[in-house]
Formats: structure tokens, sequence, C-alpha cells
């Protein structure tokens, strides 16, 4: 299986932002960004940084924020039709994964897992979480939310947070190892590194079958 290197980031992709990568960490294959601006939490990705990126042969990975609990059927679903929403805005063609990001410090139950995978995968979009598989129920909820429905395994792509053996250039990066869950899971994604000191982002390895679902 091979994987493939690239970052995420809370800020606007300029030229500068982008070269500060490149010179410091390597040639990103991909770049995480924000649907939508969120205060104090996220910069909202634009048109500017689609044209950047594409150009720069680097595809994007879209992630969703814009909710701060995830409990409930109801909650999932309306977080997944807002994430379809925003990705139809910005133009994000169906078959491209929208990770619902999944802080650690958030309430997270089964039925919302649920409510986000069964609203998302009939739009054409592909569900995805970014998840601390450690810290918080996030876990223990999508294990109960596989049990209840075994699609939830075959069609959602999780984005582990751990472990965290820290930033490293594209050349340096480590083995993919990210934590998992106990049940049936396509952990496709680990951010190994947060908060880089010379470029505001965060590095990441993904499976190759993810990258090639990314826009």
């Amino acid at each position: 299986m091979s994987y493939v290197w690239g970052v995420d980031s809370a800020v606007n992709v300029t030229e500068d932002v982008y070269n500060c990568v490149l010179n410091n960490f390597g040639k990103p294959m991909f770049w995480g960004r924000y649907l939508t601006t969120v205060p104090n939490a996220s910069e909202g990705l634009t048109q500017t940084e689609i044209r950047l990126l594409h150009n720069s042969g680097t595809k994007i990975l879209p992630i969703y924020n814009k909710f701060t609990k995830s409990t409930g059927k109801r909650q999932g679903r309306v977080v997944a039709q807002n994430a379809v929403f925003h990705a139809k805005r910005l133009g994000i063609p169906k078959g491209t994964f929208l990770f619902a990001n999944v802080e650690k410090e958030f309430e997270v139950d089964a039925a919302w897992i649920l409510g986000y995978v069964e609203a998302l995968y009939p739009s054409g979009y592909k569900p995805g979480f970014y998840n601390d598989p450690k810290t918080g129920n996030f876990r223990s909820a999508y294990c109960k939310a596989v049990s209840q429905n075994k699609l939830i395994a075959e069609q959602a792509v999780l984005w582990s947070a751990e472990p965290e053996p820290g930033v490293t250039k594209k050349a340096k990066a480590p083995t993919f190892r990210p934590s998992k869950p106990s049940c049936q899971a396509n952990v496709w994604a680990w951010q190994y590194g947060r908060g880089a000191t010379q470029c505001p982002v965060d590095t990441n390895l993904i499976d190759q079958r993810l990258q090639n679902e990314l826009w």
C-alpha cells in the first residue's frame, strides 16, 4: 500500500504559505482546507486558493467544521446537508470525500454518525470523519454506529489525529501507523504532526485510495 504526504491548515493558502511548506517541508500532494469561515477556528476556502492549489498540482481535502456538537441523528443529517451545500457552492465535484471535523472535546454519539453518513452518501459525496481515536468518545460512538449499520464501515473513511510523533519534512514522514478503533474501519488518513513552527500547517499521511478521490 502506498501513502501520500500532505498538510492541512486553518488559514487561507497564499503563495507565501504554499512556498513556506514547499521550502521547509516538501511538495504537498494534498492540502486539507475548511469549507467555511468559523471565527477563531478556520478561514473558509476561496476560489483563489482553489486555483493556486490546483495549478500547483496539489489536491484539496475538504473539511466541514461549522458545528460544535455531534449528537442525534437529525443533527448529523443537518451537518451533512450543510457540508454538501458548501461543497457545491465551491464547485467541489461529487465523488469527493467531505470530512466532518469531530474534535476530541465534542460530545458524539452513534446516532449522529449514522445521520451524517446516511444523509451524505446519497448526495454523491463520500463521508469522512476527522477524529481523535484516543481522547473523547468518538471511537465508541463509531463502533456502535457500525454495529447498527455495517454500511458505515464500508462507506466512511476515518482521519486519525493519533498518535502524534510530531511534524516532519515530507522525506522524513513516519511509517503509516494511525490509531484505529477496535471495530472495522477504513482509517485512510493520519494527522501525525500538529502546529508546525515554520508554517501554519499540520502534517499528514493518507492512503493512495483516498488521494485518488480528493479534488
